[in-house]
């Protein structure tokens, strides 16, 4: 028995589907906003945005992509509690980006807790499995997302927007979640041998 058949199937789907379901909030706010640039805006500016659906669908979808998500800390527990503690603060951080937008207070710790958290969880998972060579995409993902950051702090950018690293982390958490975690990547090794 391996730890992913003591988890229940909604357990298992958790994740990706609340990975799904924020993602696309995320993109369909972009496309439903006048005013959002990929080079001069942050994804926050959505949140905030004189649209009031534009905003609902950004924050909304933060918040319900937090609450959608957080059964798959029961999915990655027997894998590694720590795995499942870093992904529930990083869910926990997404939602808290969407109860405080932009130009309130918490809004920018809440913001780089999430970058922070969700990294670091991808990172642990990758480390934890470096052997493998899921562990060593997941490293990359990390690698990529960061390094992403680090061209932006240092100048090289197409504008003075956080949207495109910010978005680099969103594909990183979410890529984790749909193939890489070990709830995912055993679903997709079942799937694959039917």
């Amino acid at each position: 028995m391996t730890a992913g058949d003591i988890t229940s199937p909604a357990a298992r789907l958790a994740g990706p589907v609340g990975a799904i379901f924020t993602s696309s909030a995320i993109l369909a706010a972009t496309l439903l906003s006048p005013t959002f640039s990929w080079t001069e805006s942050a994804l926050s500016n959505l949140g905030v945005a004189a649209e009031p659906f534009v905003a609902l669908l950004f924050n909304g979808g933060l918040v319900a992509g937090a609450v959608i998500g957080l059964a798959y800390a029961l999915a990655l527990r027997p894998y590694s509690r720590t795995l499942a503690v870093g992904y529930v603060l990083s869910l926990l951080a997404m939602a808290l980006v969407g109860v405080f937008p932009a130009g309130t207070d918490p809004h920018i710790p809440v913001a780089m807790a999430f970058f922070l958290l969700a990294t670091a969880t991808v990172t642990l998972d990758g480390w934890r499995r470096r052997t493998s060579t899921t562990g060593r995409a997941g490293l990359a993902l990390a690698v990529v997302h960061l390094a992403g950051w680090i061209l932006w702090s240092a100048g090289i950018r197409p504008g003075s927007g956080l949207a495109l690293p910010e978005l680099g982390g969103v594909v990183m958490f979410g890529a984790w979640l749909l193939v890489l975690a070990p709830p995912s990547r055993q679903w997709w090794r079942r799937r694959s041998r039917r």
